[in-house]
């Protein structure tokens, strides 16, 4: 429900109760809608005598148009606009801007597809496919639907103009939640305030393999007489804070110690498969993995397998 909130908060929506229909309504409806060039449909195959139809193998980047995805957000917030330019190697170059200026929302997507169109005529582009997620621009632009409203007849317009530096550009109809950068761009466009232009460099992304906090526990063991677990092990074993511990370490320690389990003097995580997971040091844990690459089993081996007992939690 949160999620179709958000979508849905780039709208001004009433909602009001269906009225009861008829079913002489939809007949009366599709009579008065009957074709009079109906042509019965052809079942016939011309080409029943071909085998086969073969294509031959292109290079992937080569003959790749760009593409544009466009979109736009009005709301009780504000105005916005977005657009990505996507190349054929797959680089995506995002554009964004705050509407000043009172519209409706199909004006507002005829504002993203102008911006985004002028970004690929900046840049030289010949062949494009455009994408949006408003039918009605979309088929507007393609002539199928005719433009009625008065304020997007010259949009319409500038449009058609503008497609003339093009080689080639096709307009395509895209569901919503194909079009999602886009829409985030609007949508965020709308929503914060922009005092004076401003330049937003292009948006790099990366992915990271690691948490960007790796807490070193081998040089905190170097600086400290106690092992790692010390703190657990002296809550599990006798419900102890350490020193100076706010309410929010408290909280956290608590979670923490509910994985574990003490043995005597010993002290096991439980994983979620309910195995147990014996806690070492760095030393012991040193000492077991030189023992394990000798091939000496001593007591550490007992009622464990060699891979359970140098692996623990935080620790490797």
């Amino acid at each position: 429900m949160a999620r179709w909130q958000i979508l849905l908060s780039e709208f001004d929506i009433v909602y009001v109760k269906q009225k009861a229909v008829k079913g002489s309504a939809i007949a009366d409806f599709l009579a008065s809608r009957a074709l009079e060039d109906y042509e019965p449909l052809n079942f016939d195959f011309p080409n029943e005598d071909l085998m086969c139809i073969a294509t031959t193998e292109e290079d992937p980047q080569e003959g790749h148009p760009w593409k544009l995805n466009f979109d736009g957000a009005s709301n009780a917030m504000g105005n916005g606009i977005g657009a990505v330019l996507v190349s054929p190697s797959g680089d995506h170059y995002p554009f964004t801007s705050k509407l000043d200026f009172d519209c409706t929302n199909n004006m507002a997507e005829y504002e993203a597809c102008i911006m985004g169109i002028r970004a690929a005529i900046e840049r030289k582009i010949n062949v494009l496919e455009v994408y949006g997620d408003s039918a009605l621009v979309i088929y507007q632009l393609k002539g199928e639907w005719e433009t009625r409203d008065p304020k997007l007849i010259n949009y319409r317009r500038l449009i058609l103009e503008l497609i003339k530096e093009f080689d080639d550009i096709v307009f395509y109809y895209l569901p919503r939640e194909e079009n999602q950068m886009a829409d985030a761009l609007a949508t965020l466009a709308s929503m914060i305030k922009v005092n004076q232009p401003e330049d937003v460099k292009p948006i790099q992304m990366s992915i990271y393999e690691a948490p960007a906090h790796c807490y070193n526990l081998e040089e905190e063991e170097e600086n400290d007489d106690h092992p790692w677990y010390h703190d657990i092990l002296r809550y599990v074993k006798n419900r102890e804070y350490p020193n100076q511990a706010t309410e929010n370490d408290k909280r956290t320690l608590r979670r923490l110690a509910s994985d574990y389990v003490l043995d005597g003097e010993i002290l096991y995580k439980r994983r979620k498969d309910q195995v147990l997971l014996r806690c070492v040091d760095a030393i012991e844990a040193k000492k077991i993995l030189k023992e394990v690459h000798e091939g000496i089993c001593g007591t550490h081996a007992n009622g464990f397998t060699m891979a359970r007992q140098i692996m623990r939690f935080g620790y490797y």
